[in-house]
């Protein structure tokens, strides 16, 4: 019995001895796999490096480095050598662009640490300081109307109305206007959304239905609004366009400036004192300022509108910076602005800008919505009906009723005997003297 129990563990021993060798063999075969060709990726390591890894197997030890050897990383996916280093991800953190097969711009682009700050202006600092500038033009407009009060006719009515503004301007004008205050509604709400809608929503539906709260429920309606209104945004952003062409057109040579303008804003427009305003032609000063405000921010405006409608498609930042460091640098100041903007850098300076214009344009529209409404008495006629009256006009506008006199265009109220306009008395008692156009 002795004996065949000693055979049983000889036999057993030997069994084991012959697969620790085996095993051995394999070990020392792996510890040196056949050269793997990588001037392909430029000695980075190829798919096949990766798929040794995956099935437990020895991967050269050059795999990843471009033939440096210093060391590698433990795990079955890790990646070995020098393309581990922390220059590497020090310009992959940066936004440096490597090399990729795909068509997308940002596909080389690993990662982007400016894109935290980016985040952080969007999300915290451009909503706080457009919540300022409403409250601040609000607060402004109300203490102006308290103070001066409403501008109103010193004349009193008249029965004459006259034409200030044909139905093909007034299409111009409220196809702008509608447009803009869309954009301006759904704009604002993508902007304050996170912040400050969905919370206000919770809280409404938590008075409205306190029995039946949902955790959710301010994300979920926020998310449906904002995704039709961006459809909205995107879509009406046209309309504005198209009416920012047809007002250029019907009002650039009337809003040209000229000595009378300057000496319009020196008086504030005689919206400061009671009594009086100074000479005007059809566009006053400010209605001038206001024209080339809309012109100038609203092209600005569809500029980039334009740029975040087709990503990636245009790079209007990088080449106004060298514009601007070579007017800077013609001055004798240099401005040092970064001209090698990636794609994605490009749109994210096209998102800022196109929020800070559209804020301030916002509060510009607020203010003229102010004097053309509740400001002055018998503006919003102008654009409503296309007709103004007549004492009005001559108190806003007075070198432009002039004008119209000369040419014979004033009515005469009904039942008036004589046709000269010049002896009705719809206006105060002193005519003013009216300079020469």
């Amino acid at each position: 019995m002795k004996t065949v129990f000693l055979k049983l563990f000889a036999l057993t021993l030997a069994a084991l001895l012959f697969v620790a060798s085996g095993n051995t063999s394999h070990a020392q075969s792996s510890d040196e796999p056949a050269a793997v060709d990588r001037s392909v990726t430029g000695g980075a390591q190829t798919l096949e490096d990766i798929l040794r890894r995956q099935r437990g197997e020895n991967v050269p030890l050059d795999a990843g480095t471009g033939g440096v050897e210093n060391g590698s990383l433990t795990g079955p996916l890790a990646t070995q050598g020098g393309f581990s280093d922390s220059e590497l991800w020090r310009r992959a953190r940066q936004g440096q662009a490597f090399s990729s097969s795909s068509q997308d711009p940002n596909a080389a682009i690993l990662v982007q640490d400016e894109g935290a700050k980016w985040l952080e202006t969007r999300q915290s600092t451009i909503p706080t300081y457009t919540l300022y500038a409403l409250l601040a033009i609000l607060a402004l407009l109300t203490l102006f109307l308290l103070i001066r009060g409403r501008i109103r006719i010193m004349s009193g009515w008249s029965s004459i109305k006259i034409e200030r503004f044909s139905f093909i301007e007034r299409f111009g004008h409220w196809l702008l206007a509608t447009s803009f205050i869309v954009l301006a509604i759904t704009g604002l709400s993508l902007l304050f959304g996170r912040e400050y809608l969905i919370p206000a929503i919770d809280w409404v539906h938590a008075k409205m239905s306190p029995n039946a709260i949902e955790p959710n429920y301010g994300k979920e309606v926020w998310a449906w609004f904002a995704g039709v209104g961006k459809w909205v945004h995107d879509n009406v952003a046209w309309a504005f366009m198209l009416s920012l062409v047809m007002i250029f057109i019907m009002w650039f040579f009337r809003n040209i400036p000229t000595w009378t303008d300057v000496k319009w804003i020196a008086q504030f427009g005689g919206m400061l004192r009671q009594h009086g305003h100074p000479h005007a032609r059809k566009f006053n000063g400010g209605q001038k300022i206001l024209f080339w405000l809309v012109i100038i921010l609203g092209g600005s405006l569809s500029a980039s509108g334009l740029a975040l409608l087709q990503p990636y498609e245009y790079t209007m930042f990088a080449s106004t910076f060298e514009k601007l460091n070579a007017a800077g640098d013609a001055v004798g100041y240099p401005l040092a602005l970064n001209t090698s903007l990636t794609p994605i850098q490009e749109m994210q300076y096209a998102q800022q800008w196109h929020t800070i214009i559209a804020v301030t344009m916002i509060v510009i529209i607020i203010a003229h919505i102010y004097i053309g409404s509740v400001g002055m008495q018998g503006a919003f006629s102008a654009m409503g009906s296309g007709k103004v009256d007549l004492n009005w006009a001559r108190e806003h506008h007075d070198m432009w009723v002039a004008k119209l006199e000369k040419k014979g265009k004033i009515p005469r109220p009904a039942g008036a005997s004589n046709p000269s306009t010049r002896s009705m008395p719809l206006r105060a008692p002193k005519k003013p003297t009216v300079p020469a156009e």
